[in-house]
């Protein structure tokens, strides 16, 4: 494993509770703090930044595109 090419833990860890769905108000935030030990705002700035991060890209296309659509979605919004 080339560490410089590869995802660590943490960010693998993040990509997949992405992929999850959450149904109810709070779910999300609960396992990012249980889960991952974050605080949630840590957490989304942790993800803003893997979302530009090519090695989340190759490790994960599906996941990491749709992230991106809702972030660009969201800056339009503004």
């Amino acid at each position: 494993m080339d560490e410089e090419r590869d995802l660590g833990r943490r960010e693998r860890q993040i990509i997949a509770l992405e992929r999850r769905g959450f149904s109810g108000p709070g779910l999300k935030e609960r396992a990012i703090r249980e889960e991952l030990g974050l605080a949630p705002v840590r957490y989304y700035q942790l993800l803003n930044a893997l979302l530009d991060d090519e090695r989340a890209l190759a490790f994960d296309p599906v996941t990491v595109n749709r992230l991106r659509r809702v972030r660009d979605a969201r800056r339009s919004e503004r």
